[in-house]
């Protein structure tokens, strides 16, 4: 259950349905499921093995296939603690956006208020602006949830599951419902599913999907192996893993009758077409969404604190799972109890979320996720494929795996770790940075990206190698 709610997080609600709409719609479910079949559930597959083979967090469990690999691990634990330095952020809008819904705060103009009045955007990147208030009260309140779910361990991340999991999926339920009465409702469902075929001539599509795939289950994160190292020694792995992966996919698709059925009420009030409402990222959350529940008939404040509950529930798990590799690993290398080093890393992820909560806190937060999303998750999956799929004990790990578990995977398996996944991470690899090259990203000028969003990644690969290298000095 705690993997099921590192997976699903914030991006199944408003990243999944935009894509889904923009790639084809209907029609992309099949690469969608084509891409979770083929990369989706064998890396998972791989990471739980991983996990739990060696009982041990990923640095000591890379470590135990060669000892040349634990930078591999570590690189894999940083990864996910520098998402969670902006995720919390998002968290910490969803917070503030929770109580503004109990008098629906934003108003009528819910554009200016998201930029203007709550996050004071200023004009660029490099115009710092003032810091905003109640997003600093929104980090402190998230930060300190997080370190009161993971400081006990494991014990307590089991009980908070328990809650954290079944309860945002009940309340996107009755959202659903309630999306679903409204005029104008099939409408928007018909914009998110009706399909393009045409679309699946496009590789572009088929990239889209497989990057969707492996960015929302959480692979390549560490997350996995360190969930995985938990469980029981008579666990069943493979389904496991299949039943993580398809409770995610299955919640990006019913989310997007949740989003959609909303978005085409919106537009329906307002008298526009659905493809002039902003349907992607921030704005969804922030600016659609709040539009369209001021607009409802009845219950207006009752269905927006929903919302938003479910928001943050969603984000939750997701958000101390980003934090729990690295802590097992610190704590397992380095005897650092683990009360310590989580209230360690969860007061150093507040000071630096709070570079976000200034005026250009948005720009460096697109940024940043941008670089992370497209290099620093494509390149950990690439070479976790590559060191263990040609250097590692891939076939030891398949006979691992079906040794506990019903449902038995082949040579098959073999086969996409060892060739399709990787070639698919290096040709969205290639091209994404070709396409940063051609066309940096939003026109930003060239040191804003490197210092934002290139030496982020670079650090964490150099603090890898340098903590594996005083391992070694020290077993000497």
């Amino acid at each position: 259950m705690a993997a099921v709610g590192s997976a699903i997080g914030l991006g199944n609600v408003w990243r999944f349905p935009y894509i889904c709409y923009a790639n084809g719609g209907g029609a992309f479910l099949l690469p969608f499921f084509i891409a979770l079949f083929t990369a989706g559930i064998p890396l998972l597959i791989l990471e739980f093995t991983i996990g739990h083979w060696s009982q041990k967090p990923p640095p000591a469990a890379f470590k135990e296939m060669n000892e040349k690999w634990e930078w591999t691990g570590w690189w894999a634990s940083c990864i996910p603690f520098l998402v969670s330095i902006y995720y919390v952020v998002i968290m910490a809008w969803c917070f503030a956006y929770m109580i503004y819904a109990i008098n629906l705060r934003w108003g009528t103009n819910t554009e200016s208020f998201f930029l203007h009045t709550f996050l004071r955007v200023t004009e660029g990147p490099l115009e710092f602006g003032g810091m905003s208030i109640p997003v600093i009260l929104g980090l402190i309140a998230i930060w300190t949830m997080i370190f009161l779910v993971l400081y006990k361990g494991v014990e307590r991340i089991g009980k908070v599951v328990l809650l954290t999991v079944p309860l945002p999926t009940i309340l996107l339920l009755i959202l659903t419902i309630r999306g679903m009465t409204l005029p104008g409702a099939i409408d928007g469902i018909s914009y998110y599913l009706t399909p393009d075929f045409s679309a699946l001539k496009n590789v572009n599509v088929w990239l889209a999907a497989y990057a969707q795939v492996f960015f929302s289950i959480g692979v390549a994160q560490g997350i996995m192996i360190t969930y995985a190292s938990y469980l029981k020694k008579t666990s069943d792995i493979n389904n496991n893993a299949i039943i993580t992966a398809l409770a995610d996919a299955g919640t990006s698709f019913f989310a997007g009758f949740t989003v959609f059925s909303v978005i085409g009420y919106l537009a329906a009030s307002q008298g526009v077409g659905i493809d002039q409402l902003g349907i992607a990222g921030p704005f969804l959350v922030f600016v659609t969404y709040p539009t369209a529940i001021s607009l409802l008939p009845a219950a207006a404040a009752i269905f927006g604190i929903l919302f938003y509950i479910a928001l943050l529930t969603f984000g939750i798990d997701s958000a101390f799972s980003m934090i729990e590799p690295l802590t097992a690993g610190i704590n397992h290398r380095f005897k650092i109890t683990k009360e310590k080093i989580t209230a360690i890393l969860c007061f150093v992820g507040f000071v630096l979320s709070l570079f976000f909560t200034a005026g250009n806190g948005l720009y460096l937060l697109q940024l940043m996720d941008h670089f992370v999303a497209n290099f620093g998750l494509v390149a950990v999956g690439l070479v976790e494929c590559i060191l263990i799929g040609w250097f590692g004990p891939l076939h030891g790990l398949k006979n691992y795996a079906n040794k506990t578990s019903e449902v038995h995977i082949g040579n098959w398996w073999l086969v996409l770790i060892k060739f399709i996944i990787p070639s698919v991470l290096i040709l969205l690899l290639a091209l994404s940075i070709i396409e940063n090259i051609i066309h940096p990203y939003m026109d930003y000028p060239w040191f804003v990206l490197i210092l934002v969003g290139v030496i982020p990644l670079v650090t964490i690969i150099l603090l890898s190698i340098l903590v594996m290298k005083r391992s070694q000095k020290e077993i000497v």
